[in-house]
Protein backbone atom coordinates (compact mmCIF):
# COMPACT_ATOMS: atom_id res chain seq x y z
CA UNK A 1 0.00 0.00 0.00
CA UNK A 2 1.94 3.60 -0.94
CA UNK A 3 2.16 6.19 1.27
CA UNK A 4 1.43 9.64 0.68
CA UNK A 5 2.69 12.49 2.77
CA UNK A 6 -0.49 15.61 3.55
CA UNK A 7 -0.60 19.30 4.61
CA UNK A 8 -3.69 20.61 5.87
CA UNK A 9 -5.50 22.21 8.45
CA UNK A 10 -8.06 21.59 11.36
CA UNK A 11 -11.36 22.80 11.88
CA UNK A 12 -9.63 25.22 14.20
CA UNK A 13 -7.15 26.40 11.62
CA UNK A 14 -4.18 24.63 13.12
CA UNK A 15 -1.87 23.70 10.27
CA UNK A 16 -1.18 19.96 10.13
CA UNK A 17 1.14 17.10 8.42
CA UNK A 18 2.43 13.66 8.35
CA UNK A 19 2.60 10.29 6.08
CA UNK A 20 -0.43 7.89 5.78
CA UNK A 21 -1.26 4.43 3.92
CA UNK A 22 -3.62 4.77 1.54
CA UNK A 23 -5.21 2.69 -1.93
CA UNK A 24 -5.39 5.94 -3.32
CA UNK A 25 -5.75 9.59 -2.92
CA UNK A 26 -9.11 9.40 -2.64
CA UNK A 27 -8.91 7.12 0.12
CA UNK A 28 -6.95 9.47 1.41
CA UNK A 29 -8.55 12.42 1.68
CA UNK A 30 -11.30 10.34 2.91
CA UNK A 31 -9.58 9.02 5.97
CA UNK A 32 -8.59 12.78 6.99
CA UNK A 33 -12.12 14.51 6.66
CA UNK A 34 -13.29 11.63 8.44
CA UNK A 35 -10.46 13.10 10.68
CA UNK A 36 -11.39 16.69 10.61
CA UNK A 37 -8.96 17.43 8.39
CA UNK A 38 -9.55 19.82 5.22
CA UNK A 39 -6.29 18.66 2.78
CA UNK A 40 -4.34 21.12 1.31
CA UNK A 41 -1.62 19.30 -0.71
CA UNK A 42 -0.82 15.44 -1.26
CA UNK A 43 2.02 14.14 -2.53
CA UNK A 44 2.66 10.31 -2.83
CA UNK A 45 5.94 9.29 -1.32
CA UNK A 46 8.78 6.88 -3.87
CA UNK A 47 8.29 3.65 -3.31
CA UNK A 48 11.95 2.21 -2.13
CA UNK A 49 12.95 -1.55 -2.82
CA UNK A 50 13.61 -3.58 0.01
CA UNK A 51 15.85 -6.69 -0.08
CA UNK A 52 14.03 -9.45 2.26
CA UNK A 53 14.33 -13.34 2.72
CA UNK A 54 10.30 -13.35 2.98
CA UNK A 55 7.26 -12.28 5.31
CA UNK A 56 7.94 -13.45 8.77
CA UNK A 57 4.67 -15.68 9.04
CA UNK A 58 1.90 -14.99 12.20
CA UNK A 59 1.79 -17.51 14.51
CA UNK A 60 -1.83 -18.60 15.23
CA UNK A 61 -1.17 -18.25 18.99
CA UNK A 62 -0.03 -14.62 18.02
CA UNK A 63 -3.10 -13.51 16.86
CA UNK A 64 -4.86 -15.41 20.03
CA UNK A 65 -2.65 -14.11 22.16
CA UNK A 66 -3.56 -10.55 20.89
CA UNK A 67 -7.20 -11.41 20.67
CA UNK A 68 -7.36 -12.37 24.36
CA UNK A 69 -5.13 -9.05 25.85
CA UNK A 70 -6.64 -6.85 23.67
CA UNK A 71 -10.21 -7.75 24.91
CA UNK A 72 -8.46 -7.28 28.41
CA UNK A 73 -7.65 -3.82 27.74
CA UNK A 74 -10.78 -2.87 26.06
CA UNK A 75 -13.31 -4.46 29.06
CA UNK A 76 -10.85 -2.00 31.52
CA UNK A 77 -11.65 1.25 29.76
CA UNK A 78 -8.70 2.28 27.51
CA UNK A 79 -9.09 3.88 24.57
CA UNK A 80 -8.89 1.74 21.88
CA UNK A 81 -5.70 3.41 19.88
CA UNK A 82 -3.75 3.29 22.67
CA UNK A 83 -4.75 -0.55 23.09
CA UNK A 84 -3.37 -1.12 19.68
CA UNK A 85 -0.23 0.81 20.83
CA UNK A 86 0.76 -0.96 23.52
CA UNK A 87 -0.11 -4.17 22.06
CA UNK A 88 1.92 -3.25 18.74
CA UNK A 89 4.93 -2.93 21.31
CA UNK A 90 4.62 -5.92 23.08
CA UNK A 91 3.86 -8.63 20.61
CA UNK A 92 6.72 -11.45 20.47
CA UNK A 93 6.33 -11.53 16.77
CA UNK A 94 7.67 -8.86 14.36
CA UNK A 95 5.04 -9.54 11.71
CA UNK A 96 2.50 -9.03 14.50
CA UNK A 97 3.76 -5.96 15.69
CA UNK A 98 3.69 -4.12 11.97
CA UNK A 99 0.68 -5.97 11.63
CA UNK A 100 -1.10 -4.25 14.62
CA UNK A 101 1.03 -0.81 13.70
CA UNK A 102 -0.80 -0.59 10.55
CA UNK A 103 -4.32 -1.09 12.84
CA UNK A 104 -3.51 1.75 14.81
CA UNK A 105 -2.83 4.09 11.73
CA UNK A 106 -5.95 3.04 10.04
CA UNK A 107 -7.87 3.11 13.50
CA UNK A 108 -6.46 6.58 13.94
CA UNK A 109 -6.98 7.89 10.82
CA UNK A 110 -10.69 7.36 11.16
CA UNK A 111 -11.78 3.85 10.10
CA UNK A 112 -13.68 0.93 12.05
CA UNK A 113 -11.64 -1.39 13.78
CA UNK A 114 -13.64 -4.41 11.46
CA UNK A 115 -12.60 -2.22 8.28
CA UNK A 116 -8.81 -1.70 9.56
CA UNK A 117 -8.32 -5.69 10.29
CA UNK A 118 -10.35 -6.53 7.01
CA UNK A 119 -7.02 -4.91 5.21
CA UNK A 120 -4.77 -7.94 6.60
CA UNK A 121 -6.54 -11.34 5.67
CA UNK A 122 -3.88 -12.85 5.92
CA UNK A 123 -3.74 -12.81 9.50
CA UNK A 124 -7.51 -11.67 10.15
CA UNK A 125 -9.92 -13.81 8.49
CA UNK A 126 -13.66 -13.41 7.38
CA UNK A 127 -14.84 -14.83 10.95
CA UNK A 128 -12.90 -12.54 12.64
CA UNK A 129 -13.66 -9.15 11.20
CA UNK A 130 -17.36 -9.60 11.19
CA UNK A 131 -17.59 -10.51 14.79
CA UNK A 132 -15.62 -7.57 15.12
CA UNK A 133 -17.84 -5.70 12.89
CA UNK A 134 -21.02 -7.01 14.62
CA UNK A 135 -19.39 -6.33 18.13
CA UNK A 136 -18.41 -2.47 17.09
CA UNK A 137 -22.51 -1.75 15.45
CA UNK A 138 -23.61 -3.61 18.57
CA UNK A 139 -21.42 -1.80 20.74
CA UNK A 140 -20.79 -4.75 22.85
CA UNK A 141 -16.88 -4.69 21.54
CA UNK A 142 -15.53 -6.41 24.12
CA UNK A 143 -17.33 -8.64 25.19
CA UNK A 144 -17.49 -9.60 21.41
CA UNK A 145 -13.09 -10.12 21.85
CA UNK A 146 -13.77 -12.23 24.98
CA UNK A 147 -16.13 -14.66 22.94
CA UNK A 148 -13.63 -14.23 19.92
CA UNK A 149 -10.43 -15.03 22.50
CA UNK A 150 -12.03 -18.30 23.61
CA UNK A 151 -12.96 -19.54 20.11
CA UNK A 152 -9.54 -19.11 18.88
CA UNK A 153 -8.00 -20.69 21.95
CA UNK A 154 -10.09 -24.00 21.72
CA UNK A 155 -9.81 -23.84 17.91
CA UNK A 156 -6.33 -23.94 18.06
CA UNK A 157 -6.29 -26.09 21.09
CA UNK A 158 -8.41 -28.51 19.09
CA UNK A 159 -6.04 -28.14 15.70
CA UNK A 160 -2.95 -28.86 17.73
CA UNK A 161 -4.57 -32.10 19.46
CA UNK A 162 -5.57 -33.74 15.90
CA UNK A 163 -2.23 -32.67 14.38
CA UNK A 164 -0.52 -34.15 17.57
CA UNK A 165 -2.34 -37.87 17.28
CA UNK A 166 -1.35 -37.72 13.09
CA UNK A 167 2.10 -36.49 13.19
CA UNK A 168 3.10 -39.85 15.75
CA UNK A 169 2.02 -42.52 12.87
CA UNK A 170 3.80 -40.62 10.51
CA UNK A 171 6.95 -40.19 11.92
CA UNK A 172 7.04 -43.82 12.34
CA UNK A 173 5.69 -44.92 9.13
CA UNK A 174 9.05 -42.67 8.12
CA UNK A 175 11.55 -44.28 10.10
CA UNK A 176 9.73 -47.77 9.09
CA UNK A 177 10.51 -46.71 5.56
CA UNK A 178 14.13 -45.55 6.06
CA UNK A 179 14.67 -48.73 8.43
CA UNK A 180 13.91 -51.14 5.84
CA UNK A 181 15.80 -49.39 2.98
CA UNK A 182 18.70 -48.89 4.63
CA UNK A 183 18.58 -52.63 5.50
CA UNK A 184 18.39 -53.79 2.03
CA UNK A 185 20.36 -51.46 0.53
CA UNK A 186 23.21 -52.11 2.87
CA UNK A 187 22.71 -54.70 5.27
CA UNK A 188 21.28 -57.37 2.68
CA UNK A 189 23.89 -56.95 0.02
CA UNK A 190 26.56 -58.27 2.60
CA UNK A 191 24.61 -61.56 2.84
CA UNK A 192 23.95 -62.14 -1.01
CA UNK A 193 27.81 -61.73 -1.58
CA UNK A 194 28.24 -64.64 1.39
CA UNK A 195 25.33 -66.98 -0.43
CA UNK A 196 26.77 -66.45 -4.06
CA UNK A 197 29.55 -68.59 -3.30
CA UNK A 198 27.82 -71.32 -1.36
CA UNK A 199 26.40 -72.70 -4.45
CA UNK A 200 23.02 -74.44 -2.87
CA UNK A 201 19.52 -73.49 -3.75
CA UNK A 202 18.31 -70.27 -1.49
CA UNK A 203 14.83 -70.57 0.35
CA UNK A 204 11.96 -68.84 -1.58
CA UNK A 205 12.08 -65.80 1.56
CA UNK A 206 15.34 -65.67 0.82
CA UNK A 207 15.14 -65.24 -2.79
CA UNK A 208 12.53 -62.73 -2.74
CA UNK A 209 14.25 -60.20 -0.13
CA UNK A 210 17.19 -60.02 -2.12
CA UNK A 211 15.18 -59.72 -5.37
CA UNK A 212 13.46 -57.22 -3.70
CA UNK A 213 17.57 -55.62 -2.40
CA UNK A 214 18.57 -55.72 -6.46
CA UNK A 215 15.63 -54.19 -7.49
CA UNK A 216 16.09 -51.43 -5.15
CA UNK A 217 19.63 -50.87 -5.69
CA UNK A 218 19.22 -50.74 -9.49
CA UNK A 219 15.82 -48.04 -9.73
CA UNK A 220 17.06 -46.27 -6.76
CA UNK A 221 17.45 -43.10 -8.35
CA UNK A 222 14.18 -44.16 -10.72
CA UNK A 223 12.73 -44.73 -7.42
CA UNK A 224 13.06 -41.52 -5.86
CA UNK A 225 12.36 -39.17 -9.28
CA UNK A 226 8.77 -41.52 -9.08
CA UNK A 227 8.06 -40.28 -5.39
CA UNK A 228 8.88 -37.02 -6.04
CA UNK A 229 6.53 -36.53 -9.09
CA UNK A 230 4.06 -38.46 -7.51
CA UNK A 231 4.15 -36.56 -4.23
CA UNK A 232 4.29 -33.04 -6.68
CA UNK A 233 1.08 -34.38 -8.45
CA UNK A 234 -0.56 -35.41 -5.17
CA UNK A 235 -0.06 -31.80 -4.08
CA UNK A 236 -1.80 -30.18 -7.46
CA UNK A 237 -4.42 -32.37 -7.80
CA UNK A 238 -5.66 -31.73 -3.85
CA UNK A 239 -5.59 -28.06 -4.83
CA UNK A 240 -8.30 -28.62 -7.05
CA UNK A 241 -11.95 -28.80 -5.72
CA UNK A 242 -12.63 -32.69 -6.30
CA UNK A 243 -9.09 -33.23 -5.32
CA UNK A 244 -9.94 -32.02 -2.14
CA UNK A 245 -13.28 -33.52 -2.54
CA UNK A 246 -11.76 -37.04 -2.97
CA UNK A 247 -9.26 -36.63 -0.68
CA UNK A 248 -11.44 -35.52 2.40
CA UNK A 249 -13.81 -38.43 1.54
CA UNK A 250 -11.25 -40.96 1.96
CA UNK A 251 -9.92 -39.48 4.98
CA UNK A 252 -13.36 -40.15 6.56
CA UNK A 253 -13.25 -43.58 5.75
CA UNK A 254 -10.37 -44.40 7.48
CA UNK A 255 -9.99 -46.32 10.03
CA UNK A 256 -9.75 -44.25 13.64
CA UNK A 257 -8.07 -41.68 11.87
CA UNK A 258 -11.41 -41.18 9.76
CA UNK A 259 -13.43 -40.90 13.37
CA UNK A 260 -10.66 -38.60 15.09
CA UNK A 261 -11.23 -36.43 11.99
CA UNK A 262 -15.26 -36.23 11.72
CA UNK A 263 -15.30 -35.61 15.32
CA UNK A 264 -12.95 -32.84 14.98
CA UNK A 265 -14.53 -30.90 12.28
CA UNK A 266 -18.24 -31.30 13.56
CA UNK A 267 -16.59 -29.49 16.66
CA UNK A 268 -15.09 -26.88 14.58
CA UNK A 269 -18.12 -26.26 12.43
CA UNK A 270 -20.64 -25.78 15.66
CA UNK A 271 -18.20 -23.98 17.40
CA UNK A 272 -17.44 -21.39 15.00
CA UNK A 273 -21.26 -20.82 13.52
CA UNK A 274 -22.62 -21.27 17.33
CA UNK A 275 -20.05 -18.52 17.98
CA UNK A 276 -21.05 -16.62 14.76
CA UNK A 277 -24.83 -16.72 15.42
CA UNK A 278 -24.17 -15.77 19.39
CA UNK A 279 -21.85 -12.50 18.27
CA UNK A 280 -25.16 -10.97 15.66
CA UNK A 281 -23.73 -12.08 12.92
CA UNK A 282 -26.85 -13.23 10.43
CA UNK A 283 -27.26 -17.09 9.83
CA UNK A 284 -26.76 -17.03 5.79
CA UNK A 285 -23.53 -14.74 6.43
CA UNK A 286 -22.28 -17.05 9.56
CA UNK A 287 -22.86 -20.23 6.96
CA UNK A 288 -21.06 -18.51 4.32
CA UNK A 289 -18.07 -17.48 7.02
CA UNK A 290 -18.28 -21.19 8.49
CA UNK A 291 -17.82 -23.06 5.03
CA UNK A 292 -14.62 -21.01 4.45
CA UNK A 293 -13.21 -22.49 7.92
CA UNK A 294 -14.64 -25.53 7.54
CA UNK A 295 -11.40 -27.56 7.04
CA UNK A 296 -13.26 -30.23 5.08
CA UNK A 297 -14.88 -30.10 1.56
CA UNK A 298 -17.28 -32.63 2.72
CA UNK A 299 -19.04 -30.63 5.51
CA UNK A 300 -17.61 -27.60 3.11
CA UNK A 301 -20.50 -28.97 0.52
CA UNK A 302 -23.37 -29.48 3.15
CA UNK A 303 -23.29 -26.02 4.65
CA UNK A 304 -22.99 -24.19 0.90
CA UNK A 305 -26.59 -26.57 0.58
CA UNK A 306 -27.54 -25.43 3.88
CA UNK A 307 -27.63 -21.91 2.52
CA UNK A 308 -29.33 -22.33 0.02
CA UNK A 309 -32.07 -24.29 1.97
CA UNK A 310 -32.24 -21.36 4.57
CA UNK A 311 -31.87 -18.78 1.31
CA UNK A 312 -35.51 -20.87 0.21
CA UNK A 313 -36.98 -20.80 3.42
CA UNK A 314 -36.23 -24.29 4.59
CA UNK A 315 -34.15 -25.77 7.42
CA UNK A 316 -30.49 -26.35 8.19
CA UNK A 317 -31.13 -29.72 9.19
CA UNK A 318 -32.06 -31.36 6.32
CA UNK A 319 -28.73 -30.97 4.21
CA UNK A 320 -26.68 -31.71 7.14
CA UNK A 321 -28.37 -34.92 7.28
CA UNK A 322 -27.87 -35.81 3.61
CA UNK A 323 -24.13 -36.06 3.87
CA UNK A 324 -23.88 -38.67 6.37
CA UNK A 325 -21.13 -37.24 7.77
CA UNK A 326 -23.00 -35.97 10.79
CA UNK A 327 -24.52 -38.48 13.33
CA UNK A 328 -28.58 -38.26 14.38
CA UNK A 329 -28.09 -37.09 17.54
CA UNK A 330 -25.73 -33.71 15.87
CA UNK A 331 -28.74 -33.55 13.55
CA UNK A 332 -31.52 -33.87 15.96
CA UNK A 333 -29.83 -31.47 18.33
CA UNK A 334 -29.61 -28.46 15.48
CA UNK A 335 -33.57 -29.34 14.49
CA UNK A 336 -34.38 -28.37 18.18
CA UNK A 337 -32.09 -25.27 18.60
CA UNK A 338 -33.66 -24.15 15.45
CA UNK A 339 -37.28 -24.73 16.61
CA UNK A 340 -36.99 -23.06 20.46
CA UNK A 341 -34.73 -20.17 19.03
CA UNK A 342 -31.84 -21.34 20.87
CA UNK A 343 -29.55 -22.57 18.28
CA UNK A 344 -26.40 -20.32 19.47
CA UNK A 345 -26.04 -22.17 22.80
CA UNK A 346 -27.40 -25.59 21.32
CA UNK A 347 -24.34 -25.47 18.93
CA UNK A 348 -22.14 -24.79 21.59
CA UNK A 349 -23.12 -27.42 24.24
CA UNK A 350 -22.09 -30.05 20.47
CA UNK A 351 -19.07 -28.08 20.34
CA UNK A 352 -18.04 -29.20 24.02
CA UNK A 353 -19.29 -33.14 23.27
CA UNK A 354 -17.17 -33.40 20.49
CA UNK A 355 -13.96 -31.68 21.83
CA UNK A 356 -14.59 -34.32 24.70
CA UNK A 357 -14.77 -36.93 22.32
CA UNK A 358 -12.04 -35.49 20.17
CA UNK A 359 -9.74 -35.84 23.33
CA UNK A 360 -11.16 -39.69 23.99
CA UNK A 361 -9.94 -40.69 19.86
CA UNK A 362 -6.70 -39.07 20.76
CA UNK A 363 -6.31 -40.92 23.59
CA UNK A 364 -7.74 -43.95 21.92
CA UNK A 365 -5.30 -43.51 19.02
CA UNK A 366 -2.30 -43.16 20.80
CA UNK A 367 -2.56 -46.38 22.89
CA UNK A 368 -3.72 -48.61 20.10
CA UNK A 369 -1.31 -47.28 17.50
CA UNK A 370 2.06 -47.86 20.24
CA UNK A 371 1.40 -51.78 19.87
CA UNK A 372 0.61 -51.32 16.14
CA UNK A 373 3.45 -49.98 15.58
CA UNK A 374 5.85 -52.27 17.84
CA UNK A 375 4.41 -55.01 15.69
CA UNK A 376 4.98 -53.45 12.11
CA UNK A 377 8.40 -52.71 12.58
CA UNK A 378 9.27 -56.05 14.47
CA UNK A 379 7.40 -57.96 11.62
CA UNK A 380 9.44 -55.97 9.03
CA UNK A 381 13.20 -56.00 10.41
CA UNK A 382 12.69 -59.67 11.65
CA UNK A 383 11.18 -60.94 8.53
CA UNK A 384 14.69 -59.32 6.86
CA UNK A 385 16.58 -61.03 9.10
CA UNK A 386 14.51 -64.25 9.32
CA UNK A 387 14.74 -64.51 5.68
CA UNK A 388 18.93 -63.70 5.72
CA UNK A 389 19.54 -66.70 8.17
CA UNK A 390 17.50 -69.44 6.63
CA UNK A 391 20.13 -70.17 3.99
CA UNK A 392 22.70 -70.67 6.90
CA UNK A 393 20.45 -72.97 9.23
CA UNK A 394 20.03 -75.31 6.00
CA UNK A 395 23.62 -75.44 5.59
CA UNK A 396 24.25 -76.11 9.04
CA UNK A 397 21.37 -78.95 9.04
CA UNK A 398 22.87 -80.35 6.00
CA UNK A 399 26.96 -80.15 7.81
CA UNK A 400 25.36 -82.23 11.10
Amino acid sequence: MPIFEYKGKTLAGTTVSGELKARDRGELEKLLRNNKILVSSVIKKPSSIKLSLGRKKIKKVHISRFTRQFATMIGAGLPMVQCLEILAQQSDSAGMRKVIAQVKESVQAGTTLAEALSRHKKTFDDLYVNMVDAGEIGGALDSILIRLAVYREKADALVRKVRGALIYPAVILIVAIGATTLMLTYIVPIFAKMFSGVGAELPGPTKFVLGLSQFLRANSLAGLIFFVLAAVGLRFYVRTDQGRLTIDKLLLKLPLIGDLLRKSAISRFTRTLGTLISSGVSILEALEITAKTAGNKVIQNAIKKSVLSIAEGETITQPLKETGVFPPMVTQMISVGEKTGGLDDMLNKIADFYEEEVDAAVSALTSIIEPVVIIFMGGIVGGILISMYLPMFDIIGKIG
